[in-house]
């Protein structure tokens, strides 16, 4: 497998007048997993579906695994593993039977599936529940299997479009344990979200909004690079009247609500924690407590999405 396992240059999809993808650039190494953060209608899954040669590109170019995604997309496929947000499970099947019909499909003989179906049940952890039919086990198990399926025929590179969607926050815990347990024996992963906690799970993420690829980098570099300034919570009564107040004061560069409390990103040095809450009582918000705040993601991705307007 060569090094640079996806290698994309002016990625463009147009579907009539409406462009999906608008010149993406980018590369994921081997070993790596790359998120793709974005909200749903971003271009997450039209990258993804034109990588796998599922759509042909309007321009531009982008080869998998050394091959060219127009030239060669059938030889892509059967090298790569797949699970779209709905996968398509055989739900009469049991969860044994699902696996062995795929690896069939991928063109694997008995002597081949038989000990990688057992160690694919172990990965996902459905060992003892094989004979269960597919359609009676519970969603986060059926997004197991689906990665299962993906799985089974020994990818070294795997793209998961949105994989842990729908299911609990247990769940999808679990599942990203088992990203990085594939990561561990191997493989290179490039995994779609819109899940900000998710994404920081990734070793590197792009950021896409409005079918541009807006940042692409480590979540912390993104998050030292991509703000204007440090980052607050302010403890506030009542919320909506402090939140207009804080979005006043010179200096904060962006304000909203975070849970119970209020959360800003002031530019540079304009502000300490004391001077913010002086100009908050100043602008009559008698109680109001500023702390200190760690940037997220979300941060981020609002900041370069109000580029992207």
């Amino acid at each position: 497998m060569p090094d640079t396992v996806i290698d994309v240059h002016e990625l463009v999809k147009k579907f009539g007048d409406f462009t999906a993808v608008d010149r993406v650039t980018f590369a994921v190494e081997r070993g790596e997993v790359v998120g793709y953060l974005g909200p749903n209608g971003s271009g997450k899954t039209t990258t993804m579906r034109m990588l796998l040669g599922l759509l042909r590109p309007t321009a531009g170019r982008a080869t998998v695994l050394g091959l060219d995604i127009e030239k060669q997309a059938e030889a892509i496929r059967p090298q790569v593993g797949y699970m779209s947000q709905k996968f398509a499970l055989y739900e009469d099947l049991t969860v044994r039977e699902n696996l062995v019909f795929y690896a069939g499909v991928y063109g694997m003989r008995p002597a081949e599936y038989r000990p990688r179906v057992k160690r694919v049940l172990e990965l996902i952890g459905l060992t003892g529940r094989e004979d269960e039919r597919a359609g009676e086990i519970s969603g986060g198990w059926r997004q197991r299997l689906a990665l299962g399926i993906a799985l089974v025929h020994n990818p070294k590179l795997l793209f998961l479009d949105e994989p842990t969607s729908g299911v609990d926050p247990s769940a999808r815990r679990e599942f990203w344990d088992l990203i990085y347990t594939l990561a561990e024996e191997g493989a290179t992963v490039f995994v779609s979200t819109h899940y900000m906690d998710e994404a920081e799970h990734c070793g590197r993420l792009g950021i896409m909004y409005n079918g541009q690829l807006m940042a692409m980098d480590t979540p912390s570099a993104l998050k030292a690079s991509q703000l204007k300034g440090p980052a607050w919570n302010i403890v506030a009564d009542p919320l909506i009247p402090a939140l207009d107040a804080l979005s006043a004061i010179p200096g904060v560069h962006r304000a909203g609500l975070l849970g119970d409390h209020l959360h800003a990103i002031t530019r540079g040095d304009a502000h300490t924690a004391a001077s913010l809450q002086a100009a908050m009582i100043a602008k009559g918000v008698a109680q109001a407590a500023v702390e200190d705040a760690e940037p997220t993601l979300e941060d981020v991705l609002v900041e370069l999405a109000g580029r992207g307007n």
